[in-house]
């Protein structure tokens, strides 16, 4: 079952995909995170009711405002050599605001005084789906509602400032998130980020040092992950800022991550002036 939030005559709403340009309303709900808050929301989620055109305009990010969205540093082996790091013990975390999400084919407005250092990077997204406290890798799969795509825009020279990486992952309105969530995808197929059209990362999404079950059960052990909580899990490598010469983000720069099954965001960075 895919889920998506879509807009509509000015507000959102929670959707069950039914077709490449077709959805059902889901009614009574605004987004996808609301629904997830139903214990009972596969069966409402099947349910639905009125059948709606969509057009590429219309996805907002597939939950709009998550209580929390835990980013993870460092889990593909080969991201962990070109940035330099040594091989992690246990999941390098930090957070992202809801402020940074975007649709899934938004443009990113970047004021021009936080154009420098842009960064992309390819990730597959976690939903959780049911309330996730203390538990062990095998009962966190069940927590798990689905997987969608996330772009991690990332600002290099803020993030490097200090040993801190949070100042450089939550620029205002930059991180595509979608297009749909599904719940029914397994992890294995490729992640694909390009460039304007030229590739840049490519790698199996099983290829984890922690899987999205691991990152659950640990996660959980510092604080509860509840419905509607999304797990960044992590880039390949490939990105700009490890290559030579260095590949950052200007105006016009579109970035298309994709991942078989869960479909692609497509957002362009567009530089205003202060």
């Amino acid at each position: 079952m895919r889920l998506a939030t879509l807009r509509t005559n000015n507000v959102t709403v929670a959707t069950r995909l039914t077709a490449e340009a077709e959805a059902v309303v889901i009614p009574g709900y605004a987004d996808v995170g609301a629904l997830l808050a139903e214990p009972d929301w596969p069966e409402i989620a099947a349910a639905g009711g009125s059948t709606v055109h969509v057009n590429r305009a219309d996805f907002a990010p597939v939950i709009t405002r998550p209580g929390k969205i835990v980013c993870v540093g460092l889990n593909y082996a080969k991201h962990i050599d070109e940035m330099g790091h040594d091989r992690p013990a246990v999941p390098t975390l930090f957070v992202k605001f809801a402020d940074a999400l975007i649709g899934p084919y938004d443009d990113a407005i970047v004021p021009s005084f936080n154009a420098s250092g842009l960064d992309f990077e390819g990730e597959l997204a976690v939903v959780i789906g049911a309330r996730a406290r203390h538990v062990d890798a095998e009962a966190a799969k069940a927590c798990i509602a689905g997987y969608s795509i996330i772009n991690d825009y990332t600002q290099r020279d803020y993030q490097y400032r200090t040993q801190q990486w949070h100042q450089g992952k939550s620029l205002e309105a930059t991180a595509g998130f979608g297009p749909w969530l599904d719940t029914e995808w397994t992890p294995g197929p490729a992640l694909e980020t390009t460039l304007n059209g030229e590739r840049m990362q490519h790698a199996p999404t099983d290829d984890l040092v922690f899987s999205p079950a691991d990152l659950v059960e640990f996660i959980s052990h510092l604080y509860p992950l509840n419905p509607g909580d999304v797990i960044a899990t992590g880039t390949p490598d490939g990105v700009g800022h490890a290559r030579t010469p260095r590949r950052y983000l200007g105006e016009g720069d579109t970035v298309r991550v994709s991942i078989s099954g869960l479909g692609h965001i497509e957002n362009t960075t567009r530089v205003v002036g202060a």
